[in-house]
């Protein structure tokens, strides 16, 4: 945050509320030091635009609060030399969860979203909202007692799950794998756990990670694309997370590449899911199959309805020729997308994720060709596509995120329900 901005948003609020003027310096404090350290005193001095006096009181009671720590002195200019400060990043925990068709995966990170804990529940009729509700409780619960993380150290909870997500109501609008509609989700947990409880669409809670911790960190305009199952998109615009009007921004998958055909889980057909995400990978190794081509694909299956995504990754891996097609059939689809992408955002990078990336180099190659081939003259220049496998952990690392967004937030915009200062203002 440069000095201007920061000497702006004190002289607006400094005559009004005085614990609101101490709580927006304290958490510009925070924030440098969470950003740029360690740093000194009177480095936090030259970068705020704040006084001497009134850091010194500031970084004061934030020594106080366990917030941050000195970690020793700083090389001299002159003088004595400084103490060097950095966030306590054990000052309070996260609980982070994902949850998918048949599992609920949890995390609790610490405020640098490092993971201190995780595990994956396997939980039966998660489509039935009550038991998915009640076992994201009994989850919280158990991953809290194994831990041996304070309840009382916890500063929220954030949820992610496939669909369209009202995250301003806290409300599941649908969910196409869990078969959602209108799902109150947040507030039987909030009131059952008395914490506060944040729901977000699965691919944005990895985009605010990569936004406020990750590849993305100090990247004004970057998408993350995810492939697996589905095919999804969150997008940062300006520095700031773009949900749409009602959290419905970035159905990527869903943007129909060849009408008519094949069909789509949505209930379109020739949309990009439908032609490059896992299981129209597996559809297409099934028609060929039929078809009597040559494939290795069968090996140790029996039944053709038992092809996997995971049958036709190892064929391709071990240079199975009619794997590799399907493959590279796939990953042209994508690429084709990801131009529109290019085209329409202009993004400085793409960072492309989810299970269906740890297929070896041949559907993401023809995506990275195929994409480049699309691309609007000079819309390349500077721009990067990361591959960047994440296992699950990381989504409920994701989830958690949102979390810490929401802490680290100018405290005009934060959510009055996260007590980032408690016990200081």
């Amino acid at each position: 945050m440069s000095s201007s901005k920061v000497s702006n948003q004190s002289v607006r609020v400094r005559t009004g509320n005085r614990d609101l003027m101490k709580e927006i310096n304290l958490s510009i404090v925070l924030n440098l030091i969470r950003s740029h350290g360690p740093l000194s005193r009177t480095d936090i001095v030259q970068r705020s635009g704040l006084s001497q006096g009134a850091v010194s009181i500031l970084t004061g009671e934030l020594l106080a609060s366990g917030f941050i720590r000195e970690i020793g002195e700083g090389q001299s200019k002159g003088g004595r030399s400084p103490v060097l400060l950095v966030l306590n990043p054990h000052a309070g925990f996260v609980i982070g969860i994902k949850l998918t068709e048949r599992a609920i995966v949890a995390a609790i990170t610490d405020l640098e979203a490092a993971v201190v804990y995780s595990k994956l529940y396997p939980v039966d009729c998660l489509q039935d909202p009550q038991v998915a509700i009640e076992a994201i409780i009994q989850v919280v619960e158990k991953t809290l007692a194994d831990s041996a993380i304070p309840r009382s150290d916890v500063i929220g909870i954030g949820i992610g799950l496939a669909g369209i997500i009202d995250s301003q109501e806290a409300i599941c609008c649908y969910s196409p794998i869990l078969g959602w509609r209108q799902v109150p989700l947040a507030q039987p947990i909030e009131q059952r756990l008395h914490l506060p409880v944040y729901i977000e669409n699965d691919v944005n809670t990895l985009t605010i990670a990569e936004h406020w911790f990750g590849t993305g960190r100090g990247v004004s305009h970057f998408l993350v694309v995810t492939i697996g199952r589905g095919i999804g998109m969150g997008i940062i615009v300006n520095g700031q997370l773009d949900r749409g009007i009602i959290g419905g921004a970035g159905e990527f998958g869903h943007i129909v590449l060849q009408p008519g055909k094949p069909q789509c889980s949505c209930g379109k057909a020739g949309c990009l899911e439908a032609l490059a995400a896992d299981p129209a990978v597996v559809r297409m190794a099934r028609e060929a199959i039929e078809e009597g081509r040559q494939t290795t694909m069968l090996q140790g299956v029996h039944d053709i309805s038992q092809l996997t995504f995971d049958h036709v990754a190892q064929a391709a891996n071990q240079g199975g020729e009619v794997a590799l097609e399907i493959l590279t059939e796939a990953g042209c689809w994508l690429g084709r997308g990801l131009s529109y992408l290019v085209n329409l955002f202009n993004p400085k990078l793409i960072i492309l994720s989810g299970e269906g990336t740890k297929t070896g180099d041949a559907r993401i190659e023809a995506a990275r060709q195929v994409m480049m081939q699309y691309i609007f003259d000079r819309l390349d220049k500077d721009l990067d596509l990361i591959v960047k496998p994440m296992e699950e952990e990381a989504w409920a690392r994701g989830a958690a995120c949102v979390v810490l967004g929401e802490l680290f937030k100018h405290p005009i915009n934060r959510d009055n329900r996260i007590g980032l200062l408690r016990g200081v203002v």
